[in-house]
């Protein structure tokens, strides 16, 4: 056989080995139900984004299996990791949403985050979490200097090592605010009511998740982003939080401990699924992520879609993993283990 003979022999068998692949995910999923699982309560921002991914992935997998929304909130959302490594079937039909906050968390303070992420079986990311703190307007703390000049803050947290408790902390030990954290909330809809009620004064949260009245009848007063990224509809005068931060070690930490909401908006599976289940839903979810309905849904609801592939999530956990050893001490004191 000569070699453009033998070339197109192993193309052929390659297809042929990818759609045997594509045929035997399909016969197993036909009939069955996926759990999309949600580690907090119902009506935040995380919920909403395993709600929205819900709705549309079932007819990119093969087999178009019935795709439910199960939440399961506790230890900021940790207990739904532990369930997939656990008490979850770990055959592709468990998809677990989480958050990202856990991730810094898990080199920052192990002890209370006992997960290495790399391993689980990552499936993608809709959105970098851009995130923004404020407080209620009605406290009268209009500017960065009234913020961080105001003598006690109180901010609420639904646990150790969600991306809010970083934030608070970074607001505490990088640019010397004194706040308050109160701790206990299921999830972010409960802290949105205190902050109505006055229980609290204000949040750092995601962007995509402020009540559009909060912003439409200007309810609240915005202090700084802590992500780069400059989001449509968001002040353009709203400060960058690192460009608030002029000690060089000061930024380096602040950029690692950031590194988690560059992955804000997660899905993953056991690592245990078999390799052909897993590509059909890296490949569900990438088709997703290109879907028109799907991303009229996102549009209708404003939430961002900047997605990642699995495969580009699995490498920045490695690369975090990986990080220089006193930058992380330097995290970790901030994290307060």
């Amino acid at each position: 056989m000569n070699k453009a003979g033998i070339w197109f022999s192993a193309i052929s068998l390659a297809l042929c080995a990818a759609s045997a692949r594509a045929q035997d995910a399909a016969s197993f999923y036909r009939g069955k139900t996926v759990r999309v699982i949600v580690g907090f309560s119902s009506g935040g921002g995380y919920d909403q984004y395993g709600r929205l991914f819900a709705r549309h992935v079932g007819k990119h997998i093969p087999g178009n299996p019935n795709v439910v929304v199960q939440n399961m909130p506790g230890a900021a959302s940790l207990k739904s990791l532990q369930f997939l490594d656990s008490g979850a079937p770990a055959d592709g039909t468990a998809i677990v949403t989480f958050n990202p906050g856990l991730i810094m968390g898990s080199l920052t303070a192990p002890s209370r985050t006992p997960v290495d992420f790399r391993k689980f079986a990552w499936i993608g990311n809709i959105s970098e979490d851009i995130r923004v703190c404020f407080t209620w307007g009605a406290r009268g703390i209009k500017t960065w200097k009234d913020f961080v000049g105001k003598p006690q803050i109180s901010f609420g947290n639904t646990g150790a090592g969600t991306s809010a408790f970083m934030d608070d902390r970074m607001l505490m030990m990088l640019f010397g605010v004194k706040l308050r954290m109160v701790q206990g909330y299921p999830g972010s809809a409960d802290k949105k009511i205190a902050i109505e009620s006055g229980e609290l004064d204000g949040d750092c949260g995601s962007w995509t998740s402020l009540p559009e009245d909060w912003l439409r009848d200007k309810k609240i007063d915005m202090h700084a982003r802590f992500s780069k990224t400059l989001a449509p509809g968001m002040p353009a005068d709203l400060p960058w939080a690192a460009d608030l931060l002029p000690d060089p070690g000061k930024l380096q930490t602040y950029r690692l401990l950031m590194a988690g909401a560059e992955i804000g908006r997660p899905f993953l599976a056991s690592k245990s699924i078999p390799a052909d289940r897993l590509a059909a839903l890296r490949a569900a979810f990438d088709a997703t992520m290109k879907d028109p309905e799907f991303l009229a849904d996102a549009e209708k609801q404003r939430l961002l879609v900047g997605p990642d592939t699995g495969a580009a999530v699995e490498k920045r956990i490695e690369e975090i993993y990986a990080s220089p050893a006193d930058i992380v001490a330097l995290a970790k004191e901030i994290a307060g283990d």
